[in-house]
């Protein structure tokens, strides 16, 4: 995935562009990437970055008109009409489709100014006027920079293997971050799934000054949390003006734009309020390989309404042929955050990308806007552990949130970067991926709605009723409507929820004791045409039978290691029974298979440096000196 990697070390001063050069190398997995080095060895930093081509980040370092101030850029970071009036009033040249005006914008305000950037980024800031280097991110911590410290300096990059790459000490699992990962799908605050490697915490500002790291944190989610409740009438009416005014943001590009669509109500408010200027505009939906979903077909509608082109993208055939090229690459590209169930994602961004390099999509307002959450544990069987590892850990399901957490809080600050952030990564890797529902001014506004309309679709429906009357007629894929009091609607409704329910349950969650009804089920939904209505992946069936054979050689293999993570006599029967159709581990098996990856991936794999070395060599030593220390 694009990002940023970096030192910053006093020590190593042989090594430290070679350290650096081989980090950069690992995290460029695709032949449209393109990368860029920069160092000042006076002020001990050394940095590369890895971009998307044609992206905003692509043109790598950026440097003021002095050449003192050099930023290098991971992400997208989006200028508002004040500040792009405040710096053209100071006599800068402003491109919206570069980011030297953020060197402008630093120059004029100095830390200031990372309180109003807005969007999903990270950066080096090297300002040779103080002979100070500045490591920062986007408040929410979506842009991820993973960060390794000792006594010698420290080591960052967007990407965990970047860092095994070059410290084979790290190359272990953490079995704190091991549980919560088994426990939720994700680790939890800094933690990740390797030792001695944490996350950067969202909204941070470190800066490095003479062999000094200065930490601190640009905002907190209290700022808004103080907001004060508007009214009802007020907070729908402060909300269609602000979303008016901040999706322009998003559609604007350089580059030809493609609009993920579904059936649902956050692609549709995009829909409504779309700028007529949008001409290159192209809408698409992922789909399975045959048939169409609900959303399929209610997307079409959507972009029809709009004038629009619109196709859908299926899941290709070599996805079945050769699976587990898929599952790796999905695994080696997301550091393991997404796994086997997810080896689709990668596929179908990459197909988009031949549609459009941007892609805007709906992603998150659901959590945003009404409180919707998936974040729960898995509900993984305790016995697949070790049970020396499930006992020295303690391996239960602590809740993530209580009721003291702001439910904007959790789902800006916690849910979306913890537990959805292996999707957003698999897409990332192909294009640039925009939502406006991360927006500073709508996450802001969202703490101002009065309780009644915290879990209400109704501000959504008032915005597209308010502009674009046709998209207000079309129902969403869960038979929701504009006028939900009709009989008629409350009928399809009921109708939708239920078939959803039955779809979910027929493709992913029959309990135990029903798997063995499953082929009944099948056919009774397969009659019904309910199979296959709303979902297209089928990971449970696909587990059962096309990928069985699969299934069974990894879990051979982690039996045959003894893998100290798991517990043998449960793998000799979990991936049989499940192909049996006796029970139902889709979750488990999902977490052997991906965990499996990464430990042969990104611990046991020895991929070639620049320099021609094996990974397994330390491209940190400097003499019998290790970077991590010994």
């Amino acid at each position: 995935m694009p990002g940023i990697a970096g030192i910053v070390s006093t020590k190593l001063p042989e090594e430290r562009g070679r350290i650096v050069s081989c980090m950069v190398d690992s995290m460029k997995h695709e032949p449209f990437y393109i990368s860029a080095f920069h160092s000042e060895p006076e002020m001990a930093i050394y940095a590369g970055s890895v971009a998307l081509d044609g992206s905003l980040a692509s043109g790598q370092a950026y440097f003021n008109e002095e050449r003192n101030i050099v930023l290098l850029f991971s992400g997208e970071c989006f200028l508002d009409a004040t500040i792009e009036a405040q710096l053209k009033q100071k006599g800068h040249r402003v491109e919206r489709s570069r980011v030297e005006w953020l060197i402008h914008l630093y120059e004029e305000e100095g830390d200031r100014l990372f309180e109003r950037l807005n969007g999903f980024f990270s950066g080096v800031l090297i300002d040779g006027r103080t002979r100070r280097v500045v490591l920062f991110n986007d408040r929410y911590g979506l842009d991820r920079l993973y960060v390794h410290e000792n006594e010698q300096g420290v080591i960052f990059a967007s990407e965990a293997k970047a860092l095994l790459r070059v410290l084979p000490e790290l190359r272990e699992f953490d079995p704190e971050g091991v549980v919560q990962f088994l426990t939720y799908g994700c680790t939890l605050e800094d933690r990740t799934l390797f030792r001695g490697i944490h996350l950067l915490p969202g909204a941070s500002l470190w800066s490095f000054e003479r062999e000094k790291c200065h930490k601190r944190k640009y905002f907190f989610p209290e700022t808004w949390e103080a907001q004060p409740i508007l009214s009802g009438g007020d907070f729908e009416s402060k909300f269609q003006e602000t979303f008016k005014a901040v999706l322009p943001r998003y559609v604007e590009s350089q580059e030809r734009m493609g609009i993920s669509l579904t059936g649902g109500l956050d692609t549709r408010m995009i829909m409504a309020c779309l700028p007529r200027s949008s001409g290159k505009t192209i809408c698409y939906t992922f789909s399975g390989e045959t048939g169409c979903t609900l959303d399929d077909k209610l997307a079409a509608r959507v972009a029809s309404v709009c004038g629009l082109e619109h196709q859908l993208l299926r899941i290709s055939a070599d996805f079945f042929s050769d699976f587990s090229a898929h599952v790796d690459r999905t695994v080696y590209t997301t550091d393991g955050y997404l796994g086997a169930t997810g080896a689709h994602e990668i596929d179908l961004n990459k197909q988009a990308r031949q549609l459009a390099l941007v892609r805007l999509t709906g992603n998150y307002g659901s959590e945003v806007l009404r409180g919707v959450s998936t974040f729960k544990p898995l509900g993984i069987s305790a016995s697949l552990m070790n049970p020396q590892f499930s006992y020295a850990h303690n391996f239960t399901a602590e809740p993530v949130a209580n009721g003291s957490t702001h439910p904007v809080t959790f789902a800006a600050f916690r849910e979306i970067p913890w537990n959805l952030y292996g999707r957003l990564a698999a897409s990332r890797s192909q294009v640039s991926f925009r939502t406006p529902y991360l927006d500073n001014e709508i996450v802001a506004l969202s703490y101002q709605a009065p309780q009644n309309l915290r879990t209400s679709s109704l501000p959504a429906w008032g915005l597209i009723k308010a502009n674009n009357t046709l998209l207000n007629e079309i129902p969403t894929d869960r038979g929701r409507s504009a006028n939900s009091a009709a009989l008629v609607a409350r009928l399809r409704r009921f109708y939708c929820e239920a078939t959803f329910k039955l779809d979910y349950l027929n493709n992913d969650g029959w309990p135990h004791w029903l798997s063995p009804f499953d082929p009944v089920f099948k056919r009774l939904t397969a009659s019904l045409k309910i199979l296959g209505l709303h979902k297209y992946l089928h990971y449970r069936s696909w587990f059962r039978r096309e990928f069985a054979e699969y299934v069974k050689s990894v879990v051979t293999d982690a039996r045959t290691r003894c893998s100290p993570l798991w517990n043998s006599a449960f793998l000799e029967c979990m991936a049989q029974e499940h192909i049996d159709g006796r029970r139902n581990y889709v979750s488990e098996i999902n977490a052997v298979l991906t965990l499996e990856a990464v430990d042969r991936l990104l611990f046991r794999g020895t991929p070639v440096s620049p320099r021609g070395n094996k990974s397994g060599d330390n491209l940190a030593t400097h003499g019998k000196r290790s970077f991590v220390g010994k």
